[in-house]
């Protein structure tokens, strides 16, 4: 099968036929076929009874196809139908089929394979669905169906037609035989009493065309049904079973297994696009490249969430090992990973991912942004990219609180260092901060606002959490009248509204806009409990599920991370997106089953992301922070 405008391959005849794609396989199954048959059967017999039938051929081969296709099991059902009009007596051989070659000479053949190479060329085409025939000892005459009144005149009551014949049984002509003897009868019934038949089948084999296998043969042409009502009509295929029914094609079997699962995920999305939200933009977010800072708890609920949507590129980047403890809240590791003192948690999850969906294109960065006070922690970085190839690297990244000897060996290796963290942020669209202290985020949230990348933040209490979006810093040319504005004169900017509502994206704060104090060492004579993130075992996953639901609101408005934040108040207005509200936090109480969505300024002195920090000590000299 092949599109109405597509090109016709050489010595092919076209059929033209109408599909009729259901979208349940019970509306498949109940759909009326016998309706359908006669439908098709009655424009048939119009184009025969009009005349039309005579300048165009081609209608008299008609067809359908009845389909179903289950996507998610590959699973494809289809039933043809070739409506063919009846004789009510059935038609009479009176010579038996045989092949071309044992009735025409070689000569003939040459002349008649000639004869229609030149007609298909004179009016055009790639084949000719019926054409009249003439032969002698050695001519062949051949002309279009049209002219038939005047073609057979000197031919003594002989009759010869050819039919593009698609069969290659030796003793059986092909369906498109059946309506053009229903023309012939209709129109010249009375004045002709046998015709002779040329099955004419053109094929190529091993580069050399021949017709001698086409078949010849001899009916007496029944008279043509009476009255203006359309003759009966067959024409539904048989199964493989021989039985009245549809066909199977199990696709699912046969079909690369990761293209499988791929078309597998992408179904599920475009499924949402169909009718729920067909403005949804699926495109840009499978296509952003994400980068997690973290790959504990939240890292692996936001990584499972991510790959839900659709997404390919996810990097991770965590500086821990697997202990016993994690298996049962950090869902992409399992006990083996535990043993031998536990794999890191960034190769491991990598692979994990990888296992469960192949076509993730991910890394994994085993590196440290959290280290013990008074320590210069140096450690191995592993890049996995999944082709085969491994690079080691030595990464250490100097935190608030955590003090770094300034040895000249120290600052080459922190320059080094930085710049591979500036690297991963600037090869990414979005940068998920999930770590587990407050100040390992710092440096990231800095170097991500000056690259202005879209940073999401999750964080988790014992029975809370926080959710939010930081500020998208404006292009430097248009930061001169933005940049340094207080919470008072920002006030002032959105006049007759509340303090907290209409606030575009790049004036929206970070995670570190209402600090008071600079982020300092969070672990310092802190017990245990203290120390670690104690908190109930469900929230990370929801934490981690609206973190990348925020991300996709995100992305899904067409300012971006520009977008004016929602809030709390916003719950019963119009939708911003087709997805709904895009906040800038979302903070969650879990003992209340309840979540609020506050937004605030940007601080003009905040230690990430504030214009001061960021152009003129960030980029001058960091390495003194």
């Amino acid at each position: 099968m092949m599109e109405m405008n597509a090109s016709i391959p050489a010595r092919c005849c076209p059929a033209f036929g109408t599909l009729y794609n259901t979208n349940t396989f019970e509306t498949f199954k109940s759909c009326d076929k016998k309706a359908l048959l006669d439908k098709e059967a009655k424009e048939i017999w119009e184009s025969i009874k009009s005349g039309a039938a005579l300048e165009n051929p081609m209608l008299l081969n008609r067809f359908l196809l009845l389909t179903f296709a289950d996507l998610k099991k590959y699973h494809f059902y289809y039933w043809f139908c070739y409506p063919a009009l009846c004789f009510p007596d059935g038609i009479q051989i009176t010579e038996k089929p045989v092949c071309l070659g044992d009735k025409f000479s070689l000569n003939q053949i040459q002349a008649l394979q000639k004869a229609y190479d030149d007609l298909c060329q004179e009016e055009g085409v790639t084949a000719l669905p019926y054409f009249l025939i003439k032969y002698h000892d050695n001519s062949v005459i051949i002309s279009l169906l049209k002219n038939w009144d005047g073609f057979f005149q000197d031919q003594g009551g002989k009759v010869t037609v050819g039919v593009y014949d698609p069969c290659n049984l030796s003793q059986y002509p092909g369906w498109p035989l059946r309506n053009f003897l229903i023309l012939a009868a209709h129109k010249w019934g009375s004045a002709v009493q046998g015709v002779e038949v040329l099955c004419f089948r053109d094929r190529t084999l091993q580069g050399v065309r021949d017709i001698t296998h086409s078949i010849i043969f001899e009916i007496k042409l029944p008279e043509a049904p009476l009255g203006p009502d359309c003759p009966k009509a067959v024409g539904w295929e048989k199964n493989q079973k021989g039985g009245m029914g549809p066909r199977m094609v199990n696709l699912s079997e046969c079909m690369d297994p990761k293209r499988l699962a791929e078309s597998s995920v992408d179904l599920n999305l475009k499924l949402m696009c169909w009718r729920l939200v067909p403005t949804l933009d699926l495109e840009k977010i499978v296509a952003a490249k994400c980068l997690l800072l973290g790959a504990g708890t939240l890292g692996c609920s936001v990584a499972r969430t991510l790959m839900g949507w659709g997404v390919r590129k996810i990097t991770f980047v965590d500086n821990a090992k697997i202990s016993y403890s994690n298996p049962v809240r950090q869902l992409l590791y399992e006990f083996e990973d535990c043993l031998s003192g536990g794999k890191p948690k960034a190769l491991a999850a990598a692979e994990r991912l990888q296992k469960i969906f192949p076509g993730v294109s991910l890394e994994g960065y085993n590196t440290s942004i959290s280290m013990a006070p008074g320590e210069f922690y140096t450690c191995m970085i592993i890049k996995v990219p999944f082709e085969q190839s491994s690079e080691g690297y030595n990464l250490s990244i100097p935190m608030p609180g955590h003090p770094v000897d300034f040895s000249a060996v120290t600052l080459a290796q922190a320059r080094r260092d930085v710049a591979q963290l500036e690297a991963l942020v600037e090869a990414h669209d979005v940068v998920f901060l999930l770590m587990d202290t407050r100040e390992s985020r710092w440096l990231p949230a800095l170097i991500a606002a000056s690259r202005r990348k879209l940073v999401i933040n999750a964080a988790l209490g014992f029975d809370t959490f926080v959710v939010m979006r930081h500020g998208l810093k404006k292009p430097k040319q248009q930061e001169s009248g933005d940049s340094h504005f207080s919470n008072a004169s920002a006030s002032s900017d959105l006049l007759g509204s509340s303090l907290f509502s209409n606030i575009p994206g790049y004036k929206l704060g970070c995670y570190f806009c209402n600090d008071v104090v600079a982020p300092g060492d969070s672990t310092r004579d802190r017990t245990l409990d203290q120390q670690c993130t104690v908190s109930r075992p469900g929230l990370a996953m929801v934490a981690g599920a609206l973190a990348v639901e925020l991300m996709v609101s995100v992305l899904q408005h067409p300012e971006g991370g520009y977008a004016v934040a929602s809030s709390s108040d916003d719950r019963m207005n119009e939708p911003p997106t087709s997805l709904g509200l895009v906040p800038h936090q979302i903070r969650g109480f879990l003992s209340r089953f309840d979540n609020v969505l506050p937004v605030s300024l940007a601080f003009d002195k905040c230690t990430a992301c504030s214009a001061k920090v960021r152009l003129s000590l960030y980029f001058l000299s960091f390495l003194y922070f």
